[in-house]
């Protein structure tokens, strides 16, 4: 076996599926609660995104909601929206406008959607080696991990908002693995609780608006600063995980339904093309959103239909209150949602532990996106990938 394999085929001890299993939505108290596991990542890029980007945090939710209802009715499994990190973290360090944002999803949006029309989505599925995809879930959960931790290291020892309170519910996420019990719900709503007293005083001079919504036209200016500082360090995020990793995950926790990559990557595109033009903020699918839902029970389409309802509701019913809530929000918990999620995330990457070929590229993929960044991560491993390849077919013709 080459480190070029390809074993995406069934496992002979995959559960067998039928049809109705695969059509299937529940909207339980257990899919609602591994709903909630994606919002360690949403949460937060959304507040600051809100707060130092001035966009509406009302059509952020909006948005978000409407996309998360028409990705778990089209896929039938817990896949995530997400806001598209790269776009975001540059965007909150240098405080791009309204414009300039939109601009970058816009690009990023029409590319996906054009590589997913021509049929090039597939092509760079069927050549990418597998250890470099599972690389990169390796690196992108390790990143997610230790976000966590460090959250969780910055905070006072004790008080309210702690590293006590972030051990605590470490501990007992740990320790609950009865799948009956909803803890990450438990959790998000007693972080509601505590987010809503911490901003009571803000909560009560604030006065209820209506979600912003209204056309966005990028000034030239926007254009170029869009493309290059945002949809430029995106576009190799939102093809690797965002659509490769995504599909692969998809694949090992549903046997027999790993969703296609140019359905993932239409999906991605035709929702920036619909959503930032309009104020919302740029969005995607994720491999790490996918692993945390899972993790806390979301097995169907219904997790995520109720999340969008949910983020609905927000965004209609507090409308301009929504910021002082989400800025509220317990870090310590939103830092063992993060935590939770990189360790699940990082999981499928033991398959290529089992050949050393495939180990090292996986690793040094990882190793090189954790360092550095996801697109230097992915270039070290297709090239240790390809020398390596070169290496085994040469002794193979010398033995």
């Amino acid at each position: 076996m080459t480190i070029l394999a390809d074993p995406r085929v069934l496992p002979p001890n995959a559960p067998a599926r039928t049809s109705r299993d695969a059509a299937s939505m529940r909207f339980t108290v257990r899919e609602f609660s591994g709903s909630l596991g994606d919002l360690g990542t949403f949460l937060p890029l959304a507040a600051a995104m809100a707060a130092v980007n001035r966009l509406d945090l009302g059509a952020i939710f909006l948005f978000a909601g409407l996309m998360n209802i028409t990705s778990g009715i089209l896929f039938r499994q817990p896949i995530p929206v997400q806001p598209m990190k790269a776009i975001a973290a540059v965007a909150i360090a240098e405080g791009l406008s309204p414009g300039a944002i939109a601009a970058s999803g816009m690009t990023v949006g029409l590319i996906v959607t054009i590589l997913a029309l021509v049929g090039a989505v597939g092509w760079i599925d069927r050549v990418v080696p597998r250890p470099v995809i599972r690389g990169i879930q390796a690196g992108v959960g390790a990143k997610l991990a230790l976000t966590g931790i460090t959250w969780a290291t910055g905070l006072p020892l004790l008080g309210p908002d702690s590293a006590a309170i972030a051990i605590a519910a470490t501990i007992a996420v740990a320790l609950v693995v009865s799948r009956r019990v909803p803890v990450i719900l438990i959790l998000f709503l007693l972080g509601l609780g505590m987010s809503a007293w911490s901003a009571r005083s803000d909560l009560a001079a604030a006065s209820w608006s209506p979600p912003t919504l209204a056309v966005v036209l990028p000034s030239s200016h926007e254009w170029l600063v869009g493309v290059t500082r945002g949809a430029v360090p995106q576009l190799p995020l939102t093809l690797l995980n965002s659509v490769l990793a995504v599909c692969a995950l998809s694949g090992d926790l549903f046997p027999g339904r790993a969703i296609p990559p140019r359905r993932m990557a239409l999906s991605v595109g035709v929702m920036n093309l619909l959503a930032t033009p309009l104020g919302g903020m740029p969005m995607c699918h994720g491999a790490g959103g996918l692993a945390a839902q899972h993790r806390f029970g979301a097995r169907t389409g219904g997790s995520v239909v109720m999340l969008g309802v949910g983020k609905i509701i927000f965004a209609l019913a507090l409308g301009g209150m929504l910021l002082p809530i989400v800025r509220a929000y317990p870090r310590s918990l939103l830092a063992v949602m993060i935590f939770f999620a990189g360790v699940t995330l990082m999981k499928p990457a033991r398959e290529s532990l089992r050949d050393p070929r495939a180990a090292a590229v996986m690793l040094a993929t990882a190793g090189v996106i954790l360092l550095s960044g996801t697109l230097e991560g992915f270039l070290a491993g297709c090239a240790i990938a390809g020398a390596l390849a070169l290496v085994y077919r040469s002794r193979e013709r010398d033995a």
